[in-house]
This record gives structure tokens, C-alpha cells and sequence, in this order.
């Protein structure tokens, strides 16, 4: 058995955790599975894995802000639920379609380079 090393800053070691995370993956496993992915494809170019790179920090800033908003939307619930008024739910739903608009941008910039390439 092999085990070889790698050295990253914090920043892409923290993209590491979230990115094994999300794939339900130690990151050992992680890391290992993606090499060997990128080693059996050596046509692909850098561009390419930069590409992807971006893909995954707008994939996970996405997922992080409709996070925040669906805690938003569940204050906003809870204080209709209880009869009280909720002035932030006009804010609330106005950031619930910028978000949606964002997730549509990404899908037909990312379709769109995929049928391109």
C-alpha cells in the first residue's frame, strides 16, 4: 500500500472537509477517488478542473445561502403561525427569488458550457 501526501492552505483544506462531507466520504477516500478520477482522464485540461473547482465554491456558496434563507422563511412561518405580523417576509420572499434567479443562472452557465464543450 501507498500513501501519498499533500499539502494545501486552509481555505482549500476547508473546501476539502465540505467538499468529502457532502459526498458522504473520509476525506482520505475523498481525495483518493478524485486523483485516480483525474488520472484516468489526462485529456482533460486545466481549464477544465479550474472550471469545476468554481463550479463547487458557487455550488456550496449556493447551498449556504438557501440555507440562511430557509431559516429566514421558517421565522417568517412561525410568526404568521402565531398570528403576530412579519414585516421581513416581503424581504424574505424577494430573497427567495434573487436565489432562485442565481441557481438559474448557474444551471444554463454550466449546461451552457457543457453542450459547448
Amino acid at each position: 500500500m501507498h500513501q501519498p501526501s499533500c499539502r494545501m492552505n486552509d481555505d482549500e483544506y476547508q473546501l476539502l472537509l465540505r467538499a468529502a462531507a457532502v459526498c458522504r466520504m473520509s476525506v482520505a477516500g475523498f481525495l483518493a477517488r478524485s486523483a485516480l478520477n483525474a488520472a484516468r482522464d489526462l485529456d482533460r485540461t486545466a481549464a477544465d478542473i479550474a472550471g469545476e473547482k468554481e463550479m463547487l465554491q458557487e455550488l456550496f456558496a449556493l447551498r449556504r445561502h438557501l440555507g440562511q434563507i430557509g431559516n429566514n422563511l421558517n421565522q417568517v412561518a412561525k410568526a404568521l403561525n402565531s398570528g403576530a405580523d412579519a414585516p421581513q417576509a416581503e424581504a424574505v420572499l424577494a430573497a427567495v427569488q434573487r436565489a432562485a434567479k442565481r441557481v438559474d443562472a448557474f444551471t444554463q452557465q454550466h449546461l451552457g458550457h457543457r453542450t459547448a464543450a
